[in-house]
């Protein structure tokens, strides 16, 4: 079992940056691949980044590639999605999921976090 807290969200202008942070408990942290999902009102749950359990690999979806990085401090059991140059379309809902191995998809995920609301103003 893994509890997954996540932390950082807000308000924040068009072009600006924002950093979310996900901290977890339970099982070894550094056992699990964590990743970063999204979802918009009205919209699927989509993938936007992920990280191996010992940081070797990235994993993005082409719509961050260039704005977000993702990184973890396995020392500290915690995942940070990093997010710069924000646009509108990035509002949504942000959530912290693990996973035993890497995937880009809903259906992979094991444990999920309760979501954390970030929204973009023009």
């Amino acid at each position: 079992q893994v509890q997954l807290v996540e932390s950082g969200g807000g308000l924040v202008q068009a072009g600006g940056s924002l950093r979310l942070s996900c901290a977890a408990s339970g099982r070894t942290f550094s056992s699990y691949f964590v990743g970063w999902f999204r979802q918009a009102p009205g919209k699927e749950r989509e993938f936007v980044m992920g990280i191996t359990r010992n940081g070797d690999r990235l994993y993005y979806a082409d719509s961050v590639k260039g704005r977000f990085t993702i990184s973890r401090d396995n020392a500290k059991s915690t995942v940070y999605l990093q997010m710069d140059s924000l646009k509108p379309e990035d509002t949504a809902v942000y959530y912290c999921a693990a996973a035993t191995s890497p995937t880009t998809t809903v259906s992979g995920i094991n444990y999920w976090g309760q979501g954390t609301q970030v929204t973009v103003s023009s």
